[in-house]
């Protein structure tokens, strides 16, 4: 019933009982169970109510709960704000990692996420958080370079710290759950590409998040471009993060190189273009700073993808950047502790 409510809207108890399955009498005594939780609010009649006695509309309440959603992939600084089940922001705020690392980069999460919970004047539902890097199903960051974190029990660790419900997803499978539940989402296949300190994607298929056989789907930034290219954090070269992460794009611009921008959107279109042939993929959207993406970068790797794909695959194909900006992942890790404590997602 949760998920229904969150989404299609505000229901009767009779149209809760078509929609579920469930006997009206069952659905009656679990109305008054989430109401008695606080978790559902009656709203009264519909407007239109037909001759009779009018039914109860049962919505979400959308404040009587607040998540904590904590972002951990932007470019030296870590992300927090807190959210309602309804996916909007009620308070933000971020802290400069200052190139803090291993323990250090972990203290940096728990103390946000504890001053967030101290702020938050409604009971928190859990916290969610989207990190770099392959992380496993139970929230332990497996390999994150940047951060120098490998196999860090994060959800764990934060868990303790604050003794609430805590999902730690990758930052670019935690990104295109906040775009697909949140955003402007078709029904088509949906690969987000994430570009912060590092370089990830999520993908969302036939309405199911892809984790992969080691939970490392979407590892694009990884994939090799230019075997001639700079050294990249994971020990190889020329991966497309050298030339797509935020620092090392921001540091190419500042240092002359005029052409960086297509540069990144040239190495970009090759390595997603297999993808959107192999997949059929209908949108797919870039998320970071839009000053670096949005515009020639996005406009070259958009034309060398549908140069590369066949036209059914290309044509169609959704180019575009988050329409969540830069809450993309905050919203998403909002997602990953309604998906865990409500089922909804």
């Amino acid at each position: 019933m949760l998920q229904h409510l969150f989404a299609v809207g505000p229901a009767s108890r009779a149209d809760l009982a078509r929609s579920s399955g469930l006997t009206r009498a069952t659905v009656s005594d679990l109305v008054g169970s989430l109401l008695d939780d606080g978790l559902v609010e009656e709203l009264g009649a519909p407007v239109e109510s037909r001759v009779g006695k009018p039914p109860m509309l049962i919505g979400l309440a959308a404040d009587a709960t607040h998540i904590v959603a904590i972002d951990v992939s932007g470019d030296d600084q870590v992300a927090g704000a807190v959210l309602n089940l309804t996916g909007d922001v009620i308070h933000r705020t971020t802290r400069c990692r200052e190139g803090r690392t291993g323990s250090e980069a972990v203290r940096l999460v728990t103390d946000l996420v504890t001053e967030l919970i101290a702020g938050s004047a409604r009971p928190i539902l859990g916290i969610g958080i989207g990190s770099p890097g392959v992380v496993s199903a139970d929230g332990t960051v497996i390999d994150a370079p940047n951060l120098g974190w490998t196999d860090v029990p994060l959800a764990e660790h934060v868990r303790r710290e604050t003794g609430r419900p805590t999902y730690v997803a990758n930052d670019a499978n935690t990104a295109v759950l906040g775009e697909y539940t949140f955003g402007q989402s078709g029904d088509g296949g949906l690969m987000l590409v994430r570009v912060g300190t590092g370089v990830g994607a999520g993908l969302v298929l036939e309405g199911a998040l892809l984790h992969g056989f080691v939970d490392a789907a979407g590892e694009v930034g990884h994939v090799t471009v230019d075997p001639g290219g700079a050294l990249c954090a994971c020990g190889r070269s020329g991966c497309l993060e050298t030339f797509l992460a935020v620092p090392r794009l921001r540091e190419r611009i500042e240092t002359g190189h005029d052409d960086a921008l297509v540069e990144a959107g040239e190495h970009l279109g090759k390595a997603l273009a297999p993808v959107v042939g192999t997949l059929n993929l209908h949108e797919l959207v870039l998320s970071g700073p839009a000053d670096l993406l949005d515009g020639p970068l996005r406009e070259t790797a958009d034309r060398i993808i549908r140069e590369r794909t066949m036209p059914v695959s290309g044509e169609r194909l959704e180019f575009r950047t988050s329409t969540l900006g830069e809450d993309v992942v905050i919203v998403g890790a909002a997602v990953l502790v309604l998906a865990g404590e409500l089922g909804v997602s």
